[in-house]
């Protein structure tokens, strides 16, 4: 057939049949046409030798012949880890006189045929059967090349990712924070309360980067809990070698496919922002739960080899005590939280979750925060979680420590809040601005109109008006119940003689 070349052996049978016939019938036999055959009967080196003979260029003149043997074999025996193209500039800087550098696909080819042959022993992959149930691994991985966004606010996280490998059943959650114990004991738990059993061996890595920074102690103490935590749930841990990812391949391979499918589900959605961080998960869920549907039949044969769930989750969050000053407010982990008032002078203790913090006096919870994360490195300004419902009631006899407070930009609930200071200071003094402003978030914390009052205030801005508080408090006062008038029937004196009457006569 045009543009295909003959093999040696259609070459050898071709010969053995012109013993025998002409030719164009020897030819037609052996597969090829008898022009072929011609040149066949002309040169009677096999294709393979023929091709070899092409092989720089139909003829060309080796550019490495006559360095091959004396200068870069020695080269790379000297150096096994040298690189083609680090070789051939050595061998250009050497030879200045001649033009090297188009012969760098030879070279590469030629190196790679000398370490096969002559080059050091490899790693090699074992590959292993899985047997159903055995094994489950966990890991995380960076979404960040994701793109994700928040209401237009790039998401940095990272993704938990649990897999069994025989049946490549998946779990995956978002991680606002970097690799934690929390965060590897929530995405484990929830993982194996969703599929209704324990794999038997729970495989991750080093656990390097969920332990680091912080004090040797407190690493041991962390790893204690990693094992009383799989001790739980009945499964044996076990980690591959530092540095070495491919003895964690069934979910590091996993990771780019996943990575993959969450990319293609927002190309068919249009978007990759996400009004709220809510429905960015619930986004994460069903891609999740897309894919075990198609591993379904898989998981019904590994699921009898599951070990039970133990009767309740084991303690998947942080522990710390934490003191609540006049600030009303404490700091944790380098970041300052509010909390009611009325708490100022407490000790609480704090639970802490890879997004919330649930805070508890006297064993009853009384709180739940969002959790807060500190500037990287420990640089910049500090970080706050702040809630001005927590501290209206005091700014509002004290308005004029708005202007100058630490965490004034985080104590307004919308940007629209923002913007109206920003518009009060510049059109104000200082002070009626405060003072406005405080009313102002008063007014929606008292009246429980955030929402509407932040619409409200864009439309007066954007009119180029200064909000007027009077007004503001008609259209936003809820009306007072009126108490309604109960009928109370007064039943007369002598009824309660009558039943006295009768008891007397009953006794």
């Amino acid at each position: 057939m045009p543009g295909r070349l003959i093999t040696d052996q259609q070459h050898r049978y071709y010969m053995t049949l012109r013993k025998t016939y002409t030719q164009k019938t020897a030819a037609a036999m052996a597969g090829f046409s008898p022009s072929t055959g011609h040149r066949a009967e002309k040169d009677p080196r096999l294709p393979s030798e023929r091709q070899r003979a092409r092989r720089h260029g139909g003829g060309k003149p080796d550019p490495l012949a006559d360095l091959w043997e004396q200068e870069i074999v020695p080269l790379l025996t000297s150096a096994p880890g040298l690189k083609p193209i680090t070789v051939l500039e050595e061998m250009q800087r050497r030879h200045p006189e001649r033009d090297l550098m188009s012969a760098r696909r030879t070279l590469e080819r030629r190196m790679r045929l000398w370490r096969a042959e002559h080059g050091a022993e490899r790693e090699v992959i074992f590959r292993q059967t899985h047997e159903p149930g055995r094994q489950g691994m966990s890991d995380f991985f960076n979404a960040r090349k994701l793109g994700v966004t928040i209401a237009g606010q790039p998401l940095d996280h990272l993704i938990y990712h649990f897999a069994l490998v025989y049946s490549g059943w998946e779990h995956a959650e978002v991680v606002l924070g970097g690799e934690s114990f929390a965060a590897l004991s929530t995405g484990l738990q929830n993982a194996f309360w969703q599929l209704g059993g324990v794999p038997k061996e729970h495989r991750t890595d080093s656990l390097s980067a969920a332990f680091a920074n912080i004090e040797p102690g407190a690493q041991e103490d962390l790893r204690a809990r990693y094992s009383t935590l799989c001790s739980d749930y009945g499964t044996q841990p076990t980690r591959n070698n530092r540095g070495i990812a491919h003895e964690n391949g069934s979910i590091e391979s996993r990771h780019g496919h996943f990575g993959m499918r969450l990319a293609q589900a927002m190309q068919l959605r249009g978007s990759r922002d996400f009004a709220t961080l809510t429905d960015y998960r619930t986004f994460v869920a069903h891609t999740v739960g897309r894919h075990n549907a198609r591993h379904r039949d898989a998981l019904r044969i590994e699921a009898p080899h599951l070990l039970p769930l133990p009767p309740r989750r084991s303690c998947d969050y942080d522990e710390a005590t934490v003191h609540v000053t006049s600030s009303s407010g404490f700091s944790l982990r380098k970041v300052f939280y509010t909390v009611p008032s009325r708490l100022i002078g407490h000790s609480l203790k704090a639970r802490i979750f890879d997004d919330r913090i649930e805070l508890l006096l006297a064993g009853r919870h009384i709180e739940t925060l969002p959790r807060g994360r500190a500037p990287k490195g420990g640089r910049g300004p500090r970080a706050h979680v702040i809630n001005y419902r927590h501290i209206i009631h005091s700014l509002r006899q004290k308005p004029g420590a708005l202007a100058d407070l630490v965490y004034r930009d985080q104590l307004f609930p919308r940007s629209e809040y923002r913007r109206c200071w920003d518009t009060l200071r510049a059109a104000m003094p200082r002070s009626d601005a405060s003072r406005l402003m405080v009313e102002l978030l008063w007014l929606a914390h008292d009246q429980a109109c955030e929402a509407d009052l932040a619409a409200a205030l864009t439309t007066l801005l954007d009119a180029g008006r200064m909000p007027d508080l009077q007004d503001l408090r008609a259209r936003f006062q809820r009306p007072k119940a009126t108490p309604e008038d109960v009928p109370v029937d007064i039943p007369p004196t002598a009824t309660y003689d009558a039943l006295l009457a009768s008891r007397e006569m009953a006794a």
